[in-house]
């Protein structure tokens, strides 16, 4: 891989004599690490290795076919880069009890996810991605992980900012960035970097900050993350927070052995993360601590009230949820939805924002005439009653069919209606069952696009596809 001669001599003068160490690791292959579901009971995969700084986190000997992983697309585990799961480490440190968090550049869902795992029970999640087309990415990723008390929204972090003041005690805020850190995965980003892009990101992350700043409690908790190694979009933002708005940077104590690096400017605590010293990609995160001040009350914007009578809620609908009680069901249009009672308060606070849902709690199903037809978020939560439906467990082959959308054969003996499929236990979706043939239910646009079977299909806790 060709690296930026810019570049090359920028990333010298920070690392010195480590450069050619440095340089020498950009060229290995890149290592595979995933973390499992918990609240789906995924085991640990076979062969693996844990990444010490996450307990759901582990290296693989081999990369997977994931695409044709039928686990993968139920939510058992979650591909992502190893260095970016430091981030549990701040939960660990600093979390103590349930918190409204907010992760605002959340697309595809890597930190979303993981922080859906490792927050303490009871906390609310609201993830957000500015740009529509990834922010049904982030969805999709969010309703497979099935953690009910997450909302996800569609929104610039200016609107958070002016909608929701001092709501959240935690902001994880992963910066967009120059993208430095992610060269060895991929090597086209090598090709589009710049020095004025490395300036325009560090501005832009500042501005992120700054309209976003509002919606945090004083006291609460920042956390500031890239995946690049300048020091301008790096240390210097995190010198700007402090001076600027007096945010305390926080120690977060780790292993010396975990080789994690600490600043290159300034003496704030930052924890750095190169591929020559850890088996993973470069990955820069800070925390650090809004200065408690006093709160000048102000009212949030709220949405002018439309007075449209909803319909009654399904019976059924309530048979759906292992602890129905401990939910709320609500119509948002012809989709009915649930979310714990428990947070009830501050979800109908980002409800009557202006603000744009994508997601709220659960989406259990669809009204189209008389009919509620169960969604596919419904079976992916880990709140589902496993017995409200029928259930047929898919081999390999079909649950591939199922999930590219093709129809499906179910057992003749197998009731008609709504049935839940599965493979290996862990839940699919659903389909229609007509008798002599099935409606296949899962989402348009979540399916398998690829119509082809790669030569050999590695799948996680087994050699091969059969």
């Amino acid at each position: 891989m060709a690296l930026p001669t810019d570049f090359v001599t920028r990333t010298q003068a920070l690392l010195g004599e480590a450069y050619p160490l440095f340089e020498a690791a950009l060229q290995t292959t890149p290592p595979v690490s995933l973390r499992i579901n918990k609240a789906k009971g995924t085991p640990i995969p076979q062969g693996a290795n844990p990444v010490a700084w996450c307990e759901t986190g582990f290296y693989l000997p081999e990369r997977l076919t994931f695409t044709f992983d039928p686990l993968f697309h139920a939510g058992a585990y979650y591909v992502q880069e190893a260095s970016s799961m430091f981030l549990e480490q701040v939960i660990q440190t600093y979390v103590k009890g349930p918190v409204r968090c907010l992760d605002l550049c959340a697309a595809p869902g890597g930190k979303s996810t993981l922080l859906a795992g490792c927050l303490p029970a009871g906390s609310l999640l609201v993830c957000n991605e500015v740009i529509r087309s990834r922010s049904y990415v982030l969805a999709e990723n969010i309703a497979k992980w099935g953690n009910p008390n997450c909302v996800v929204l569609n929104n610039d972090p200016a609107a958070i900012g002016e909608a929701l003041p001092h709501f959240f005690d935690v902001i994880v805020a992963d910066v967009p960035c120059s993208g430095e850190g992610m060269f060895r995965k991929d090597s086209d980003s090598a090709g589009e970097w710049s020095v004025e892009h490395v300036q325009l990101c560090a501005a832009r992350s500042r501005r992120i900050i700054h309209d976003v700043w509002e919606a945090l409690r004083p006291g609460g908790l920042l956390v500031y993350s890239t995946c690049t190694y300048n020091t301008e979009e790096d240390e210097e933002n995190i010198h700007y927070l402090a001076e600027t708005f007096g945010a305390e940077p926080l120690l977060i104590p780790i292993p010396e052995d975990w080789q994690i690096g600490g600043p290159l400017r300034y003496a704030h605590p930052v924890y750095r993360f190169f591929p020559h010293r850890i088996p993973g990609e470069g990955f820069f995160l800070a925390a650090l601590r809004k200065k408690e001040e006093e709160i000048n009350p102000r009212k949030a914007k709220r949405k002018k009230e439309k007075g449209k009578a909803m319909p009654a809620i399904p019976t059924q609908a309530t048979h759906y949820l292992q602890t129905p009680d401990h939910f709320q069901f609500a119509w948002r249009g012809t989709q009915l939805i649930a979310y714990p009672k428990a947070l009830a308060e501050p979800i109908q606070q980002l409800i009557d924002s202006p603000l744009r849902p994508l997601s709220t709690g659960i989406l259990l199903g669809e009204l189209k005439g008389k009919d509620l037809i169960p969604a596919e978020e419904l079976a992916l939560s880990t709140a589902l009653n496993p017995e409200a439906f029928p259930k047929v467990e898919l081999t390999w082959e079909a649950a591939i069919r199922y999930l590219r959308k093709e129809a499906i054969t179910l057992p003749l003996e197998v009731p008609r209606g709504n049935v839940l499929v599965s493979y290996q236990g862990y839940p699919l979706g659903f389909v229609k069952h007509l008798g002599n043939r099935s409606n296949n239910l899962y989402p348009a646009e979540w399916r398998i696009r690829s119509s082809h079977l790669p030569e050999e299909v590695k799948l996680l806790g087994a050699d091969e596809a059969q």
